[in-house]
């Protein structure tokens, strides 16, 4: 269909603007009227008479404000970068307010009706970038005193948790699903992705549906379990946790950087044809050029200009190691007083990139992001971490793996389940301009790196990792029926879901939540299937 001049101009908009905590997402690229987006959510109705209970554990916030205006934090705020976004192309648009931390306790109680955590004190805030102009939004519940939720993590107490909303996923599995997977992969190689429950959430005794209790992305033993700065230490050798992230520049300046990518060098796209001739370019190359550049966040915090400088320092020669044993098939080191690279003759390009990288967890990274086929997998919500302190050995290691509700069929990403997709050109949400994900790319043709791959999905696919994921989605779909029941009840977003237009048209075309998860299962099934025609070593 012919784009409008206006429509061009709000997918450029929107490429920037995210649709969770790191992540972006589309909206419709017709104009859009005053009434949709410049009137805050209006007063909520009265949901105290749904029963819940007997399905699922259940949350209940109490704030400690009361009157008319104590729902407002989870009614009202949107994301500010977002806001000022749709304000730019919305006459008369009136900003809602930003985020907000209320005060409140929490009390979680089991499906069996067992008190787990009882009146809790805590603060509870909106979070999330384009999420927040659902009418569902997600949340962040910091506790005074670190708690446990449901027994997640080992049982380990925090005081950061995250209620993820899954507005635009009506069968909410897919988060669940690929932190299942994520889980399983990462355990083997020892490293954290976040544990995850279902809840039915309450607030002020107002049923407010079906959420996934996760964990906050954060540098903690039981967590990204790396060297941590204490305050105000100035000293580089301490552990930095990143994001790969199109959001950076809303960041402080000292927590964001940009790398040149190997002064821009091309990629090979891996698509199972050798490319088919073509190459990609992660950064814009002219002025016309519509990709909006990708850079770094520093996730957890610093306290000198010569931290961040080290870090962004070395995530860039990291790039240029790889870029260089990968396509010129130079060995080459970093400095770490010059903040240079050198070249390094007496290694090999192997030993020279599995000096600075964790090559497994970038093939674990791999496996899960070419299963999901994520439509953000270019721009945000991948993570990465670099230890220096004194039980690090400073390599860049991938992750803590995070936001999939557009993953596995749910927007018209590999809506097929067919084709190779993470460390291949692919288009941005809005469709408008063609990228890359970099890290995914630049080592796919290496027949080492792709051994790493192999070994990783087979051994993970012949101990079931696969089928248990499948399983669960089986599982939870009988088990919790009612919950979910309710909690289309109280949103109708499978019918009247504002993010439809998100969807591929299957996904779209789901009724109900059996149809959802029916949806997810045929899909994820086929594309396991196809991964396994790719990757599973047979031995011969």
């Amino acid at each position: 269909m012919k784009k409008t001049l206006y429509a061009l101009l709000l997918a450029g908009v929107l490429g920037l603007c995210g649709c969770s905590e790191t992540q972006p997402d589309t909206r419709p690229v017709t104009e859009p009227t005053t009434e949709s987006v410049t009137e805050a959510t209006p007063e909520t109705p009265d949901y105290s008479h749904f029963e819940v209970g007997g399905t699922m554990p259940v949350l209940s916030v109490r704030t400690v404000k009361e009157g008319d205006d104590a729902l407002d934090f989870v009614t009202k705020p949107v994301n500010e970068y977002v806001a000022q976004s749709i304000r730019s192309w919305t006459p008369g648009y009136k900003m809602p307010p930003a985020p907000y931390y209320e005060s409140c306790t929490v009390t979680v109680t089991d499906a069996d009706g067992t008190v787990q955590l009882d009146a809790a004190e805590a603060q509870i805030k909106v979070r999330g970038n384009w999420t927040t102009t659902y009418d569902k939004k997600p949340l962040r519940i910091k506790f005074i005193q670190p708690q446990n939720l449901l027994g997640m993590n080992d049982g380990a107490d925090m005081k950061n948790w995250v209620l993820l909303a899954s507005y635009k996923d009506v069968s909410m599995l897919r988060d669940k699903t690929a932190m299942q997977i994520a889980a399983e992969l990462l355990e083997e190689d020892g490293l954290y992705a976040s544990d995850a429950e279902f809840v039915e959430v309450e607030i002020n005794g107002q049923y407010w549906g079906v959420y996934l209790l996760a964990e906050h992305q954060q540098i903690n033993a039981d967590r990204v379990n790396i060297t941590e700065a204490a305050k105000d230490y100035q000293g580089t050798d301490i552990g930095y946790f990143l994001e790969f992230d199109g959001y950076y520049t809303n960041e402080p300046e000292m927590q964001g950087f940009t790398i040149d990518y190997a002064d821009n060098a091309p990629l090979t796209p891996f698509d199972g044809e050798g490319g088919s001739g073509r190459t990609v370019t992660v950064l814009s190359e002219h002025p016309r050029d519509e990709r909006s550049n990708v850079g770094y966040t520093i996730k957890s915090d610093i306290y000198a200009q010569a931290q961040h400088d080290f870090i962004a320092a070395y995530v860039d020669a990291v790039y240029d190691i790889l870029y260089a044993a990968a396509y010129e098939g130079r060995a080459c080191v970093f400095d770490r007083e010059s903040l240079s690279v050198t070249e390094a003759p007496d290694l090999t390009p192997q030993e020279a990139v599995e000096l600075v990288v964790d090559a497994r967890s970038l093939a674990d990274a791999y496996i899960l992001n070419e299963l999901a086929c994520d439509a953000d997998i270019y721009w945000s919500s991948f993570f990465m971490s670099a230890d220096f302190g004194a039980e690090g050995d400073g390599r860049l290691t991938f992750h803590a793996p995070w936001d999939f509700d557009s993953a596995m069929g749910n927007k018209d990403r590999c809506a097929d389940a067919q084709g190779y997709y993470a460390a291949n050109i692919v288009p941005d949400v809005n469709d408008v301009y063609e990228s890359v994900n970099p890290w995914l790319a630049v080592l796919m043709y290496e027949d080492w790196f792709q051994g790493y791959i192999r070994e990783a999905w087979t051994e993970a696919y012949d101990t079931g990792v696969f089928d248990r994921a499948l399983e669960m989605i089986r599982t939870d779909t009988a088990q919790y029926a009612d919950a979910f029941a309710r909690n289309y009840e109280r949103w109708d977003n499978i019918r009247n879901n504002s993010a439809k237009n998100e969807m591929c048209r299957r996904a779209a075309k789901c009724r109900t939540h059996e149809e959802a998860a029916a949806w997810l299962t045929e899909w994820l099934t086929e594309r396991i299937a196809f991964m396994n025609d790719c990757w599973y070593a047979s031995g011969e």
